[in-house]
């Protein structure tokens, strides 16, 4: 039982040193898996270590391998120094750069892309230890993409639901571009009316709508660049849509409008559509009809009618070929009672109001100025009242106004006596004066 407890330990000891190697390994030395380059331009294989350089000793190489092709020796060096160049070809593209074995390409082309493959070999002379790392990175080489250029399938306006439109995106430059439609600056996404090429360059609307209306344009790219076209409109025929009867005159309840007997009405018939919609005016009277006339308003004189009348607007777009019609009923009727009076009421003021709110401020302006003259008004009255009948100065002592002039201005009596004594005073008080 001793000796197989000491080989497990053992064993786990070796598994714990594995496991520990592989980590550091993995963690020593770091290489970006996609570079992307731009053709005629460098592009550099940077190599991040994560030791001191110079506590350790460096061998490795790096390796190419095209798309379908071999695997080709670029160069292959040790510490800080290339020792060996695969052929002369490449001596004028690939340059080792130390200290941390990165790789550079300069003037990028098609025979620049694949994959690049780092062996290196690390010795650790303190731990006298080597460790191994193998890393690839793949290496893409594109032109940037130029200004693209959309086009439309027909130029011209198109008619809702019977035409369909493609639409046309390129460019002139540019390697493994990818494409995207906007409308009003919003992507749009494939539907059952929205179909695209394999690289979306192409757009089929069919068929088209009115929610097509709109500003479109694409945007062109690849992994080093992005362009955007400039816009184009789509115009469409549609309509009629949202078809409705609308009157300044009498007062509507649904689709029953009530004026008063008499009145000139004027009747319009508003819809959506492009282009704008013919009207036709009908007249519906015991289960019979009668077209009154053709345009977008109807005149009716409503001492014409005799009853209630039903009528009917028929909206007709002669592009689409679609129409839509509406009916509403006009009934004549004295509105003195109803809307008139209530907004009559609502919006004048009663004369009434008018002199008591009169009466009320020139009450408060008199006992305002009574108060500051320092003068009691029991101690006036008395004044005025001690006073001799035959004084010409002193106002009437009834403290009324003259019957004619409460008559005049419509003042109850009990209104008349109050501003009569208010006035009385006042005047008292300016001949005391």
């Amino acid at each position: 039982m001793e000796g197989l407890g000491r080989r497990t330990f053992i064993a786990l000891c070796l598994y714990t040193a594995l496991l520990t190697l592989s980590e550091v390994n993995s963690e020593i030395v770091h290489i970006p898996s996609v570079l992307y380059g731009v053709k005629g331009k460098s592009l550099l294989l940077s190599v991040e270590t994560y030791f001191r350089l110079e506590d350790v000793e460096i061998q490795g190489s790096w390796y190419q391998t095209r798309p379908g092709g071999p695997k080709t020796l670029l160069v292959t060096f040790h510490n800080h120094t290339a020792i060996m160049l695969a052929s002369m070809r490449h001596r004028k593209r690939y340059f080792f750069q130390p200290p941390n074995a990165s790789l550079l390409i300069s003037r990028l082309d098609e025979a620049a892309e694949g994959d690049y493959h780092l062996d290196l070999d690390i010795h650790f002379p303190q731990r006298q230890e080597l460790v191994r790392a193998e890393r690839t990175v793949h290496v893409t080489v594109d032109v940037p993409v130029s200004t693209p250029v959309i086009q439309k399938t027909p130029s011209s306006t198109v008619v809702e639901d019977k035409e369909n439109v493609t639409w046309t995106c390129r460019v002139e430059n540019g390697t493994r571009v990818q494409y995207q439609w906007l409308r009003n600056n919003m992507p749009l996404d494939i539907s059952d009316r929205h179909q695209f090429s394999q690289d979306n360059s192409t757009l089929v609307i069919s068929p088209v709508r009115k929610k097509d209306i709109g500003q479109y344009r694409c945007l062109a790219r690849n992994h080093i660049s992005q362009r955007q076209s400039h816009t184009l409109d789509l115009s469409v025929f549609y309509g009629p849509y949202n078809l409705a009867v609308k009157s300044d005159h009498g007062l509507r309840t649904g689709e029953v409008f009530t004026v008063n007997p008499g009145e000139l009405v004027f009747f319009d018939c508003q819809a959506d559509s492009n282009p704008p919609n013919s009207c036709m005016w009908i007249s519906k009277t015991n289960n019979a009809t009668e077209v009154i006339t053709v345009g977008l308003r109807l005149e009716v004189t409503s001492y014409k009618l005799a009853q209630a009348e039903e009528f009917l607007c028929r909206a007709f777009n002669n592009v689409t070929q679609k129409q839509d019609e509406t009916q509403f009923t006009l009934v004549v009727a004295s509105l003195g009672t109803g809307k008139e009076r209530y907004v009559q009421e609502s919006r004048s003021f009663s004369p009434l109001a008018a002199i008591t709110l009169s009466c009320l401020f020139i009450s408060c302006m008199l006992l305002v100025y009574f108060r500051r003259s320092c003068h009691h008004p029991k101690r006036v009255l008395m004044n005025i009242y001690n006073r001799p009948l035959t004084e010409q100065r002193r106002p009437h002592r009834s403290g009324q106004f003259p019957l004619c002039t409460c008559n005049v201005y419509l003042i109850p009596s009990r209104s008349c006596l109050l501003l009569g004594s208010v006035v009385y005073i006042a005047l008292d008080k300016q001949y005391s004066s």
